[in-house]
């Protein structure tokens, strides 16, 4: 059986630019959907370095969303569709498993729409995992 690699600590330098990063990698996905970033509601927002961000935000017309960022495809939802961090990866699990069904099986589907459609659900298998890892949320 392969020895599983231990996982040294970051320092709190590499933390903050990994969030720095991922901010500003939701952001500027939001930006390119035409929503436009007000503020951070950093209390209900995640972090699991330096695998995924969740973060709530306010836009610049009142309203709220989730935004996800880091090691998949970064992605939104309105704040309607989650209550917090832990449904909010439900949510994109789901979303991203139909999704990815959708792109492998329409017709004239090319090879990277059918591997973005497997990257899709290898990310939305993780997210449920993690949606249902309690030790993350305790």
């Amino acid at each position: 059986m392969a020895e599983q690699q231990e996982r040294q600590p970051i320092s709190e330098e590499e933390r903050a630019n990994w969030v720095r990063e991922q901010f500003q990698k939701a952001n500027k996905f939001l930006a390119e959907n035409g929503v436009l970033f007000d503020t951070v509601i950093t209390e209900e927002s995640r972090y699991l370095i330096p695998y995924l961000a969740v973060w709530k935000i306010k836009a610049m017309d009142g309203k709220l969303y989730w935004v996800i960022s880091g090691d998949l495809p970064s992605d939104y939802t309105t704040a309607e569709n989650a209550k917090d961090a832990k449904e909010v990866l439900r949510h994109f699990a789901m979303h991203w498993q139909l999704k990815a069904e959708n792109l492998i099986n329409a017709k004239n589907a090319d090879e990277s729409q059918k591997e973005f459609g497997a990257l899709l659900i290898n990310r939305a298998e993780n997210l449920f995992a993690m949606q249902n890892t309690p030790e993350l949320w305790a």
